[in-house]
């Protein structure tokens, strides 16, 4: 599933060809998604500016003066630009056609397993942040509130897994799978440790660790497992210099004993018993 990473290297892939462009129409294939598409956001969005190509978590944000266009990538979504008039292949329900300073063009939403969505955020209807999809989300981890602090402090009293607590995303936000179980070994912390054992210092350790492990994921353009893409149709390279996800049985790098690999909360956790406590 595209995370922060990959949503992040996708606005940051689109963002140049949308920014103030103005928006002719949108075009939908017929076949639903996991949430329908508000019949007004066509009428609304027609002839009007984009404004600005936000994030918030893994959904994409593209403002205009009217509203928001809401976009999740669901579990096996990717964006790209492409000329206006490409015909339309099975697996793409929605373009988002615009006027951009490359002349006409089109935003693609490509989605097999139709997990992905489109909604609709009319400015009207209140603070975007009020949206019933961002309203329970957790702070960006990029964010200056972001902090060993902040983390001690929300994970007091839960016995949960760390390892699930930051998947939750109700802290904070983006550290997927991938990314929960690299940042706990750059930290040194055992995955299945409860939430609220956690002292300050490890806490602090975690912070630093998930804000390391996204910008890299994001430097290396996100991770492709299976369908991700950039939006040049590239795929992402986090994948290849992961610590621990993905290499049970394989040597640690740190100390060289081999990654463990537990299931929990029905998704696989690696990490090293040596170097995590």
């Amino acid at each position: 599933m595209p995370e922060l990473p990959e949503v992040e290297v996708t606005r940051r892939g689109v963002e140049p060809h949308l920014l103030h462009a103005r928006v002719v129409a949108i075009r939908l294939s017929g076949k639903a998604l996991r949430w329908p598409l508000a019949a007004e956001a066509a009428a609304q969005v027609t002839g009007r500016e984009v404004l600005a190509v936000g994030r918030r978590g893994k959904y994409l944000l593209v403002e205009t003066e009217p509203g928001w266009l809401v976009i999740h990538l669901g579990m096996s979504g990717r964006l790209s630009v492409l000329p206006e008039g490409t015909a339309l292949g099975p697996w793409d329900h929605f373009d988002l056609v615009f006027d951009g300073a490359a002349g006409r063009q089109l935003l693609r939403l490509t989605d097999p397993r139709r997990f992905g969505a489109v909604v609709w955020h009319a400015r009207a209807d209140g603070p975007l942040d009020e949206h019933k999809l961002l309203a329970s989300l957790g702070i960006e981890p990029f964010s200056a509130g972001f902090d060993g602090a902040l983390l001690h402090r929300l994970s007091r009293g839960r016995r949960t897994a760390i390892k699930q607590v930051l998947l939750a995303g109700d802290i904070v936000v983006g550290v997927g799978n991938i990314y929960a179980s690299e940042a706990l070994f750059l930290a040194g912390i055992r995955p299945t440790t409860p939430a609220g054992r956690l002292s300050a210092e490890r806490c602090d350790r975690l912070a630093a660790a998930i804000r390391d492990v996204l910008g890299r994921a994001i430097q290396a353009g996100g991770s492709t497992l299976r369908d991700f893409a950039r939006s040049d149709g590239s795929p992402g390279y986090f994948q290849l210099e992961t610590a621990v996800y993905g290499r049970a049985g394989e040597p640690c790098r740190a100390c060289g004993n081999p990654v463990r690999a537990i299931r929990q909360g029905q998704r696989a956790t690696y990490w090293c018993s040596t170097c995590q406590h």
